[in-house]
This record gives C-alpha cells, structure tokens and sequence, in this order.
C-alpha cells in the first residue's frame, strides 16, 4: 500500500445520520466521511442496505458494488418500525449535523421522520433528500434508478451514433453525478449554519441533476435551433474536426485513441499533420480552415486512422500529445486498475476488509500532495455498540437488550 494517503478531517467533529442506499444517496454521504465526518449509517437489522445483496448465490455481506459507495462509514443495524428503535434514531437526529436520505417517495413520511418532524427536534440539521423526480414534477412520485434519470433528464439522448438508437453511458451519471451535486451543496449548508445556527432542507432530483450536466448539449441547442443530435465518438458541438476515435493496432476492442483539434487553436492541426507525415496537407484548401475539414469529416477521418492503425493507443496517445494536440488512449477498467501508478499516488487503493482485501478507486483530489485513507466500508451493524455509546451514551448492558428485543 502506498504511504501517498492521509486522514482529512475538514469535518471533524460533524455527525452524519444517513438513511441512503444504492448509491445516489450514498454517494453524497461518503463525501463527507472521506473529508473527516462522522456518518453513522441506519440499516435494516436483518438485511441492511439493499447495495450489500447484488451478487447472485452469494452471502448477504459487503459485495464490491457496497464497497464502493460506503467506505469510511460507520452501520448502526436498527429496526424502525421498532418504537425503541425510532425512539434512539430521532435522539441521535437531536444531535446529529447533517441527515440525508434516498428512500422511495413516501416511505420517510411514514417512519414519521419527515422534514417537519425532524425541524421541530433540531432546528439546525442540514435535511437532504434525493429523489427520481423534483416536487411538482409530474412524474414526482415515479421510482428512479441511474438509467432512468439519464433517459428522462437527457444523457441517453445525446450518447450514440447519429441514425441509430440511443445509448446509456456506461457511467452511473444519474447516480453519482447526483450525489456529487448533493454534496457540494451540502458543505456550503454546513458553512452557512456554522455561521448563522440556520438549518436548511435540501432536494435534488436525479432528473434534475441530468439537466444540470447537458448544459454543452443545450449551448449546442441554442447555436443551431435543433435538438442536441447523437454524435457517437465525434465532439458533441459537431463543430471541429478531426475530433474522435481512432482505431489502433492490434484493433481489439478497445483499441481506440481520441484525438481532438480545438476550434480555439487552429495550430492542432498543422502540428498533427506534420506528425503524421501530411504537411502537404496544412494548407490545402479543402482542409485548411475548421469549416472546410467539417465538410469532408470522413476524409479527414480516414488519413488520420490510416496513421493510428500503425501505432497501438499508448504510443499514438504519447506521439499526439507530445506534439501538443490533445489526445487519449481508451484505457478498460482492468488497464486502470493494473497501472502501478495509480496505486503509488494513492488513487487507486487497497482495503483490508474481513471478507478479504479490495482495490478500488477513492476521492480523487489531493490535499497538500495526498490523497485521504481509504477506511474499509461496514459489516452490517459493525458498529452499533460503539454508535451507541459514543453518542447517546448506551452501555453494553443495555445494548445486549435492545438486541434481545429485536431493536438491534
């Protein structure tokens, strides 16, 4: 394990009850247990977080998926529709800073832990709520995963090639692109109540969140007065070329550079053809200016494929930028895990976890040159005992009843 980690604790001393699952909701809370909170994750005694349960034939326990949105957390299993239960999760909310929770519409309501309920015991709490559909929306009460916030708020409709049926990106956008949106907005409610004392109830819409990240895609819409189109692997602007995919030896599936020249250089592209070998090509008319190299798109294409099938994508993504035009090799999933690099600048880490090591990403920005320590994610209720007494002040005793009664 690389020594490029450290503990943050930006938010030391902040305590986070967090009611989410899957990962929208959990992905905003992990935020803030990367950065130094305390957050207590509330699960169902007996099978926790649907997240822990996606492996098919397998045991209930903490599957890769669950790793990825709830390391650094803290489970307290506790049963809710208990009296006793309930009872110790609104004490808890008494002291808590932030609350947030993802559930299906409705369902908090009927917990009684709904915004107004939890305001008249904590006036100051950050309440956040992530949903499928914004209130008042017509589809409000509609259930929502990823691929449902980016066919209704507009990403599948831009993804794919032109002619064709649209395509879900393979990232979980609606999801942790809206978590992520959540996040931001919940550290400056937390800035604002440690100036102020004021509370605040936060909602973001997963729909919503989706319109947020389409904002290129409505500039486009606003320049030609069309919808955005699909583009396939091209620029989504459609405005610059060369911009795209180019195939590589020895043309596997994902041997593939992206190259781009910028409409705001117009040196991208005497210094690409010079590399490739075309110098002839810089000042020939038919391809000299943006606008004439968008006319003939698919001869442009073909001279700059004709020199990336000579070259595998590391070395065409190395040739490319060394020259200064923008270029990246299309790296899976397995490449990026096995480069060392990652690992040894604490991007890519390893957790001890007790049902065995696992290597995944964590945060990504680093603070003075190093990244935070990734803390294995719970065993359903690990810390029940501990979250107890640390915050309520529950001894051992009285926690072996609350387990016998069924509350834990």
């Amino acid at each position: 394990m690389s020594d490029m980690t450290q503990d943050l604790n930006f938010l030391q001393g902040v305590k986070v009850v967090d009611f989410t699952q899957f990962e929208a909701g959990t992905t905003s809370t992990e935020v803030l247990a990367w950065f130094g909170a305390e957050v207590v994750k509330i699960e169902n005694p007996g099978r926790g977080d649907p997240g822990r349960r996606l492996r098919p034939g397998k045991p209930d326990d903490d599957p890769w998926y669950f790793h990825q949105f709830n390391v650094n957390k803290k489970s307290l299993a506790i049963n809710l529709k208990s009296p006793r239960g309930l009872e110790i999760v609104k004490e808890m909310l008494k002291k808590a800073d932030v609350t947030v929770e993802n559930m299906a519409p409705g369902t908090i309501e009927r917990l009684g832990l709904d915004y107004e309920s939890v305001r008249k015991i904590n006036p100051g709490i950050i309440y956040c709520q992530i949903k499928g559909f914004g209130t008042g929306s017509p589809h409000e009460a509609g259930l929502a995963f990823d691929m449902i916030a980016q066919a209704a708020g507009g990403p599948i409709s831009v993804t794919g090639e032109p002619d064709r049926a649209p395509v879900k990106p393979g990232l979980s956008f609606g999801d942790t692109g809206t978590g992520m949106l959540m996040a931001a907005t919940m550290l400056g409610a937390l800035h604002e109540r440690n100036r102020t004392g004021q509370g605040r109830r936060l909602q973001v819409a997963m729909q919503d969140a989706m319109i947020h990240y389409m904002r290129t895609c409505f500039a486009t819409q606003a320049r030609t007065g069309k919808a955005a189109p699909r583009r396939g692997g091209k620029s989504g602007g459609g405005n610059n070329s060369p911009s795209g995919l180019y195939q590589c030896k020895p043309l596997g599936s994902n041997d593939w550079v992206y190259i781009t020249t910028s409409r705001g250089n117009p040196d991208h592209w005497g210094r690409l053809m010079r590399l490739i070998g075309r110098k002839e090509l810089i000042d020939d008319p038919r391809f000299a200016t943006g606008a004439a190299r968008i006319e003939r798109e698919g001869e442009v294409d073909a001279i700059i494929t004709q020199w990336t099938r000579q070259h595998t994508k590391e070395e065409a993504m190395a040739l490319v930028s060394g020259v200064g035009v923008p270029a990246g090799a299309v790296f899976d999933t397995m490449e990026l895990q096995k480069d060392p690099t990652f690992e040894e600048r604490g991007i890519m880490q390893e957790m001890e976890h007790p049902n065995g090591k696992f290597k995944m990403p964590t945060w990504p920005v680093r603070v003075d040159g190093k990244p935070a320590r990734l803390k294995p994610s719970p065993l359903l209720g690990q810390h029940s005992a501990e979250v107890l007494n640390d915050w309520l002040g529950i001894g051992a005793d009285e926690v072996a009843t609350l387990k016998s009664e069924g509350v834990l």
